[in-house]
């Protein structure tokens, strides 16, 4: 996994400036100031206009600032990544690109920006996150997911991807008939485990009801229980939801710790696993625990 909190992810329609600096106050982990989907095509260009103006102007602080990019296959997409990044990439963290289908699709943004990058002089290397979103992009995930070391994460997206599956599932993508355990338990898997092998984050997908704070919560746990380390919000008041589902408890804290420091001890005495509180403790046991510390420690340093 990366050294960088991705608890918390949220789109924001590039054309909606009156919502930048609420956006920039919500605590996100990151926002991105989506070109695609969120825009109609008649205000791709001035809203991408919008996007340079906050990214150079609004004081973000700690949130990650990101740019969701029109697809590889649209007029617009060359466009966004040359206008952002030449008038606005030393303010860039991230560039989100939409339904990746190969691993060319990455390899393609990633050739354009280290060419800007040399000509700009920026010295800033701006950042990738993959969506995955297209049954030919879950079915080539490992390869999408290794095919840059910009790539910070892949980000399941459920709405395209119900499309291109054609799945019969209602306005939050939940199947519309009887359906025993997690309808997209397999992508989820999936894309779980792709990231898992480029060393790199998993994002889950957005939950479009955002009335149902309790949904979302539900939503994130059973993501966060597989692995992944954040999920789209769509409205600030996911974000700290969010913030909190995918952040180790006091509790897991404290556990880590207790682990760790029996460990150790034992290790010292010539033994290679130890009995904490009625359970084994051995490396695997650490390993994870450490994992907690080290993303608790991330987490209170921001």
């Amino acid at each position: 996994m990366t050294n960088l909190l991705r608890r918390s992810e949220l789109a924001l329609p590039a054309s909606n400036d009156h919502m930048f600096n609420k956006a920039a106050g919500s605590g996100a982990d990151l926002v991105f100031l989506d070109l695609e989907d969120a825009v109609p095509p008649a205000f791709k260009v001035q809203s991408r206009a919008k996007a340079i103006t906050a990214l150079n102007e609004i004081d973000w602080g700690s949130t990650a600032r990101a740019i969701r990019i029109n697809g590889l296959d649209t007029p617009w997409c060359h466009d966004d990544l040359i206008e952002v990044v030449t008038h606005a990439g030393r303010n860039l963290d991230t560039v989100v690109i939409p339904k990746a289908r190969t691993a060319r699709d990455v390899w393609w943004v990633d050739v354009l920006l280290t060419q800007l990058e040399s000509k700009l002089g920026l010295d800033n290397r701006i950042r990738l996150e993959v969506l995955i979103e297209e049954v030919e992009g879950l079915a080539n995930a490992e390869a999408i997911a290794t095919a840059s070391s910009r790539l910070d994460a892949l980000i399941f997206g459920v709405g395209d991807f119900s499309l291109s599956q054609g799945a019969r599932v209602d306005t939050n993508f939940d199947p519309l008939g009887e359906y025993v355990g997690d309808f997209w338990a397999y992508a989820r898997n999936k894309v779980i485990v792709a990231a898992r092998i480029a060393g790199i984050d998993a994002i889950d997908s957005p939950y479009p009801d955002f009335g149902n704070l309790a949904g979302y919560e539900r939503d994130a746990q059973r993501s966060a229980l597989m692995g992944y380390t954040g999920k789209w919000a769509i409205h600030p008041d996911q974000v700290p939801i969010a913030n909190s589902v995918y952040a180790p408890t006091p509790d897991q804290i404290a556990l880590a710790e207790r682990n760790v420091a029996a460990y150790r001890e034992a290790e010292a005495n010539g033994r290679g696993a130890v009995g904490v509180e009625g359970v084994l403790v051995d490396a695997a046991h650490v390993k994870m625990a450490e994992e907690t510390l080290a993303r608790a420690a991330l987490i209170a340093s921001k």
